[in-house]
């Protein structure tokens, strides 16, 4: 029996995902911090089960209706948790922001500043007071009606549509125009039309040309396509859509990166001639506070902003002291974070995955509760040791009053700063689920099995690199994006890169914008192309052969998409069902062993494995498909065997499971030994892409590149690969990349792991600062060189690993 003010929070019996029954005692109003190797099972105690039982309390007490409103996480697989105070979550959201997302909405400082301006601000004489929403971009009474509220004007010319006008349209004169059907598509509704589209384009009549660009009439006509032999093509209703109109629903439209930068080379964008590109109508740029209109203030450098509101609010109506003084203490918190540079209306997709994780961490610390749980998901993710250490001071700052923080974290010198350390593991998956120690850090040096202990105590010094020299270089010249301006960057190849910096200094713009949009224009033919207009000059791209990408997106958006299907590996084992004596007698061919498409899939739950049951007044809830009960095939396709498994059971064997069951058949064999080599035997062949983490789905992606063939030269750019990884896992991936350098590839990474940074060739450091203050190569070199660079933010921390 605990007494009443039991100060622990207790867990009994969890058994989410791999927890093995776990029972731990955790104190209340402490920094706890979880840890241990990828797939250990430490989300799954913190977020599975710690929050989602407190979520799930909470929700107790809301009415029945207004529950059904709202996503619920379900309850816990876990016997009984005392003492749990109500719990806020922070995880790291990897969905890439919109356009129209920016620091202010983020942090939603732009609801407070338009408020201010709505009552508090100076109006003309006679005009009517505007309610908040007539000061925002995004609504219908704020936005400037030419440019929709996004500031700038999108145009186009018939010099930029069509670049070679000694072509014909048949000949692809119009460039811009989509390839392969749609294209051909298009030219065909031309000629149904009457317009010549064998004739060179510039002796076309200018009305014909100015209307087939420009037009936004959209007719409707019968095409007759020219029949090739052996084929029946029969007449269609084929829609025209001008050059101009095609490429304006591109840009604003498609989530294709590639279409969207394609589109992007036809247009021309200037600020908007209405607005001036403050985004606003009239009436709203009217209304002024301090002297300024909201645009400027959203504008200025979040700082500045605050050394403005402080001046205007000290000796102003009760209503501007009360609204100033909310807006200050909001902008305080984003400050001490060290995202004073960033503005109010610089956009989201143009923040680095740091300086969005602050923000939002920002957000979520100004609340000012008191007595609660903060669960959070790797908040040092994204960010630079300096970054870090003012991350620790507002951690600090929550716990002392009076929160419990409970943190899943990778970082040591996070886990070094805690009161409470929570191990799990000893390995992933099946291997672990069990909580070695439950106590203050320095009593993990008494556990021998933990993967986290060697590194927490520094017992394993890593071992010394032959530094590679370069077989060349790729050098960019005049370099202007965002932030970096006028910078000249050189690559070298052959070798292993890491460009470091604190968040904001523009190591994402050089390396994943400039850098490959450079080698993906080349790669594409294209001479203008975005990364060439980023920079002035590039030289030495004809030694890279191949360019790949390997980010943390999802490797699927559903949960059809998973670990088999990614990989290629799925298509062989369907074979080898497809190849079993059972199969051929009945005349199954491989794409009966799908659950993708119907034939051999349960058709009750189409091939889910469970179905969504309908509770009134309840959150809907998921079940076992109640014919297959979760094997997602139909009783017949489940006769057929493999050595004695079925494809259910095969895909709910682990990587490393699988490996011995396909030892000796080779178009597996491959797939499985990599996803191995890059620490991921503890999966499922047939885990749901939605369950993966960033740091999996990348280590898929990088698996799925290492079966494939290499031919010429590739480089491999990586954004932050370490991120979510625990040290053991980093260093399975480091020996991989460093094999990719061996076999004569190269590796560029941006990175904050100063373990990985002092194991590299070469180092790249961007600063000093962030925002407008960074965007400079501070130092290149070796790691040994940039270590003792003056002016640095990085050389004392990569220093420090140095020594190590």
């Amino acid at each position: 029996m605990h007494p009443p003010h039991d100060p622990y929070v207790r867990v009994r019996g969890a058994r989410e995902h791999n927890l093995k029954n776990v029972r731990v005692d955790i104190p209340r109003d402490t920094l706890t911090v979880f840890t241990g190797v990828s797939g250990s099972g430490k989300s799954s105690l913190a977020f599975g089960t710690i929050y989602a039982e407190a979520q799930r309390r909470y929700f107790e007490s809301v009415a029945p209706y207004a529950r059904r409103l709202i996503h619920q996480v379900g309850a816990p697989a876990v016997g009984e948790i005392t003492g749990l105070p109500p719990a806020v979550s922070l995880e790291q959201r990897r969905s890439a922001p919109g356009a129209r997302s920016s620091v202010g909405t983020v942090t939603t400082l732009s609801n407070s500043l338009r408020m201010l301006f709505s009552r508090a601000g100076d109006y003309p004489p006679g005009a009517e007071r505007l309610d908040s929403d007539s000061f925002s971009p995004n609504t219908a009474v704020g936005a400037c009606p030419e440019c929709h509220g996004l500031g700038r004007i999108h145009r186009t010319d018939e010099q930029l549509l069509v670049p070679d006008p000694s072509l014909s349209i048949r000949e692809g004169a119009i460039a811009a125009w989509p390839g392969a059907w749609q294209g051909k598509n298009l030219r065909d509704v031309l000629d149904a039309l009457g317009h010549d589209v064998d004739r060179p384009w510039r002796e076309l009549p200018a009305k014909d040309r100015e209307w087939i660009l420009f037009t936004d009439e959209q007719p409707v006509v019968t095409v007759h396509p020219v029949r090739d032999a052996g084929r029946i093509q029969r007449p269609y209703q084929g829609t025209y859509m001008s050059a101009r109109r095609y490429v304006l629903h591109t840009f604003a439209d498609t989530r294709s990166r590639t279409l969207r930068a394609k589109a992007e080379r036809f247009l021309t964008s200037a600020p908007c001639p209405v607005c001036g590109g403050s985004r606003l109508r009239p009436e709203a740029m009217a209304v002024t506070f301090a002297g300024r209109t909201i645009a400027e203030l959203a504008g200025l450098p979040l700082s500045a902003l605050a050394e403005v509101l402080s001046g205007a609010g000290a000796g102003g109506e009760e209503t501007a002291r009360v609204l100033t003084g909310d807006l200050l203490a909001r902008i305080g918190t984003v400050t001490e974070l060290g995202l004073g540079y960033l503005s109010l209306d610089r956009t989201a997709p143009t923040l680095s995955s740091g300086e969005l994780q602050r923000l939002r961490l920002a957000t979520q610390l100004r609340s000012g509760l008191f007595g609660v749980v903060y669960v959070l998901d790797e908040p040092s993710a994204g960010l630079h040791p300096a970054d870090t250490e003012a991350l620790l001071g507002v951690l600090g700052r929550l716990k002392e009053a009076g929160n419990s923080v409970f943190v899943v974290e990778h970082q040591m010198d996070v886990v070094r700063r805690a009161d409470w350390l929570v191990d799990v593991g000893p390995l992933a998956g099946e291997h672990g689920g069990r909580v070695l120690h439950s106590g203050p850090p320095a009593g993990l040096a008494e556990v021998p099995e933990s993967a986290t202990r060697r590194f927490l105590f520094d017992e394993d010094p890593a071992p010394v690199r032959e530094t590679r020299a370069p077989s060349g270089w790729i050098r960019l010249t005049g370099v202007e994006r965002h932030n970096v301006r006028g910078v000249d960057a050189a690559f070298p190849l052959g070798v292993f890169t890491a460009v470091t910096g604190v968040s904001g200094s523009g190591k994402s713009t050089l390396v994943g914008q400039v850098l490959a949009g450079v080698l993906a224009d080349r790669q594409a033919g294209e001479e203008s192309g975005p990364g060439e207009r980023y920079c002035a000059a590039a030289t030495g791209l004809e030694a890279v052969d191949r360019l790949v990408q390997v980010d943390q997106k999802p490797i699927g958006r559903t949960p059809r998409s998973n670990l088999a299907t990614y990989t290629g590996l799925f298509d062989a084992v369907r074979k080898l069902f497809a190849r079993t004596e059972t199969a051929r007698e009945r005349g199954y061919g491989a794409g009966r062993f799908s659950f993708n498409v119907s034939g051999g899939r349960c058709e009750t739950c189409q091939g889910e494995g469970f179905v969504s049951v309908e509770l009134l007044f309840l959150p809907s809830t998921y079940a076992p498909c109640p014919d297959c009960h979760g094997a997602r095939y139909n009783p017949e396709t489940l006769d057929v065997t493999l050595d004695g498994l079925t494809i259910a059971q095969v895909l709910d064997l682990t990587v490393e499971s699988a490996a011995s069951f396909f030892a000796g058949t080779p178009a597996a064999e491959r797939a499985l030994t990599t996803l191995l080599d890059v620490g991921l035997g503890y999966l499922r062949l047939g885990q749901p892409a939605t369950e993966l983490s960033g740091g999996e789905a990348q280590r898929i992606k990088l698996a799925a590149e290492l079966q494939r063939t290499r031919r010429g030269h590739t480089l491999y750019l990586l954004d932050e690969p370490t991120t979510g990884l625990h040290p053991a896992d980093v260093e399975v991936l480091m020996r991989q990349l460093h094999s990719l350098v061996d076999a004569g590839s190269t590796v560029v990474v941006v990175e904050h792991d100063m373990a990985v940074v002092a194991g590299a060739d070469h180092v790249i450091d961007l600063g000093p600062e962030g925002g407008d203050r960074g965007g400079r190569i501070v130092a290149s070199g070796t790691p040994a060189e940039v270590a003792g660079a003056a002016g640095s933010r990085t050389a004392p921390y990569l220093a420090k690993a140095l020594r190590r």
